[in-house]
């Protein structure tokens, strides 16, 4: 399996969008891009897209298996997040063991030698007894030699405390952006877990020099309301300060102070990123190389003293 594109940090492109804004024909552009380029991460759960439409339950998990089936693919490295009933963003979830080892089977015959981690997705349980009948569907995983993960869990806590006897070495999702993280909520895995950052761009917000186009992510999310969130003026004149080093390629967008934001953090191993086409995805990818090249540092410590700053003010 060769390895991704030498770079700081991993890149996982995400399908959340998969089947709702993006059709199966632009899936497939984008993925023929990624694979291309020798990236071979993917992030997927079984309720996207999560659109409220019950017949696209399922829908970007399915474009993926016919994109690997057509194109031959055994390489990929597939997170599939699984424990959701349904796709209408309700806390819904079913994680028995019986249930995650039916999915399992499910996840191996769709995807193959492609399926490498299997998450928990959506985890609002309290009680210690059920989530360890959930550890003990993780154990025959792990004897498989799959990998782990956690997303969107409400009591990492526990599920810390009951990993003091398992020992696995997971991979934690986490949200992470200008406006919320909650990378401290999983302060017990610090340090023993591979942490990836999700929602980066904090579903599709700019600063309000750049506009939206029409039907942007941002409006399918039902985010619209966080345009006017007082950090995007307070970012903009902040750049207007650091743009003054012509010793480098100016910082004009959002997206590249989210991308900053999550590159220098130190406890971050990879980033899922959301793409609409292709064209979008080579300008990360672009981006992310001159991360490597250039450095930001002084943008990212002044980012976040904003945010802290921002935060105490609310």
């Amino acid at each position: 399996m060769p390895d991704q594109p030498a770079l700081r940090k991993a890149i996982v492109l995400g399908t959340a969008m998969w089947g709702w804004t993006l059709d199966e024909a632009a899936c497939f552009d984008i993925l023929d891009t990624f694979y291309g380029l020798g990236f071979r991460q993917i992030d997927a759960a079984t309720n996207y897209p999560i659109n409220k439409k019950a017949e696209d339950f399922r829908k970007a998990e399915k474009i993926l298996a016919e994109w690997i089936k057509r194109r031959g693919v055994t390489d990929l490295r597939v997170f599939m997040k699984v424990g959701s009933v349904n796709n209408m963003r309700s806390p819904d979830h079913n994680l028995t063991k019986s249930f995650l080892l039916l999915a399992l089977d499910q996840y191996q015959n769709l995807l193959g030698s492609n399926l490498d981690t299997i998450m928990v997705h959506w985890d609002n349980r309290s009680e210690g007894d059920e989530i360890e009948k959930t550890f003990e569907a993780f154990a025959h995983m792990h004897q498989l030699g799959l990998q782990l993960g956690l997303s969107g869990i409400r009591h990492p806590e526990i599920y810390a405390s009951l990993n003091n006897k398992y020992q696995f070495p997971f991979s934690i999702q986490f949200k992470n952006n200008l406006l919320q993280s909650d990378y401290a909520r999983y302060a017990a895995f610090h340090g023993n877990s591979n942490f990836y950052a999700y929602g980066i761009n904090a579903g599709g917000l700019k600063l309000p020099s750049e506009g939206y186009p029409q039907n942007s992510t941002l409006s399918s999310r039902g985010g619209e309301h966080l345009a006017d969130h007082p950090i995007l003026g307070q970012i903009e004149v902040l750049l207007n300060i650091v743009n003054k080093d012509k010793g480098r390629p100016e910082i004009s967008q959002f997206s590249q102070c989210a991308a900053i934001y999550s590159w220098y953090n130190s406890g971050i191993k990879g980033i899922l990123l959301g793409v609409s086409n292709k064209v979008q995805l080579l300008n990360n990818l672009h981006f992310f190389k001159q991360l490597e090249e250039v450095s930001y540092e002084d943008l990212y410590r002044q980012l976040l003293t904003l945010v802290v700053n921002t935060q105490t003010a609310d």
